[in-house]
């Protein structure tokens, strides 16, 4: 009986003891977490898609409580509201930032870029791209195996069975999945606009004019037209290739009117208005005094005859 109780109260004491020892070595190496992270974090949309440049929600979370400046910090699928009411939690002040999407720079259908070989592999563009340059004479287009369309996580993306591209559509909340995606770089992340409306090249063809035209019916061949034609400088040509700069662009649309190719695209525009035919003048209607001179000068000839 005694040994019994011994052994309880070794055990009760070296029990003690032990959470005496946890419990100091806890407070001494106690990590303080500031409590309005939890407060950020609740307010953020929970996609984790790591479009904000971090690994998390919670990551970006902890980034707006620790940065002093937060103006170049933003969660693309929450938008500027959800920015503006983390801001207030913190008492910082974030700068307002225009809405994104993505857009794709190739417009190689079928029937614009001819397909000069078959790929017979793996379903992905990855591999394709490591493999070789596509299946088209232009080695700078989509491959079309619809990467970005896995990558996406908001069900903003997918593959035209008629066009052989990807289609972005409202759902995009630009956090960047689709264009780390891509092997070939040919999507962008750019302003939404004012209605949606947006202007942008449509190709990012380095080649010559003569080589990329070739190709791809639509390709830009570097002509620099559209840049100077543009009154607000905002594209430049370098690389063969033409670029708007979409901070410049004030969607003018003279730019798309002077491209050769059609390969500047512009959405969301309404059509344009027709002009109206110019009608020919009509041909002056002879008067009956004009008549009764003719007929005077004709009576008077064949007399003279």
């Amino acid at each position: 009986m005694n040994v019994v109780i011994i052994t309880v109260l070794t055990l009760a004491i070296l029990g003690t003891v032990a959470a005496l020892v946890l419990y100091f070595v806890a407070q001494k190496f106690k990590v303080f977490e500031d409590p309005r992270i939890d407060q950020v974090e609740e307010v953020l949309p929970a996609a984790n898609c790591g479009g904000c440049g971090f690994p998390g929600c919670r990551a970006f979370a902890e980034a707006l409580v620790k940065s002093d400046d937060i103006s170049d910090l933003n969660c693309p699928v929450g938008g500027a509201e959800t920015m503006k009411t983390a801001a207030g939690i913190l008492g910082k002040e974030v700068a307002a930032s225009d809405p994104m999407i993505a857009v794709v720079k190739c417009n190689g259908t079928c029937e614009n870029r001819p397909r000069t070989n078959k790929y017979d592999g793996a379903t992905s563009c990855a591999v394709a791209a490591s493999l070789y340059g596509g299946e088209t004479g232009c080695s700078y287009g989509c491959l079309g195996c619809g990467d970005c369309v896995e990558a996406c996580t908001f069900d903003a993306i997918h593959m035209d069975e008629k066009t052989g591209l990807p289609v972005v559509n409202d759902k995009c909340v630009a956090c960047g999945a689709c264009v780390d995606a891509c092997p070939k770089n040919i999507i962008e992340l750019r302003k939404a606009g004012p209605k949606g409306r947006r202007v942008f090249v449509s190709c990012i063809n380095q080649d010559k004019g003569g080589v990329a035209k070739k190709a791809c019916s639509v390709a830009c061949i570097g002509c620099k037209k559209c840049q100077k034609e543009c009154p607000f400088d905002a594209i430049t040509v370098e690389n063969n290739i033409a670029y708007i700069d979409y901070n410049k662009c004030k969607l003018c649309r003279k730019c798309v009117a002077v491209c050769p190719t059609g390969a500047i695209h512009e959405v969301n525009f309404p059509p344009k208005k027709a002009k109206p035919a110019t009608e020919k003048p009509a041909a002056p209607a002879k008067t009956e005094a004009t008549s009764n001179e003719n007929k005077t000068s004709s009576d008077i000839k064949n007399k003279e005859e």
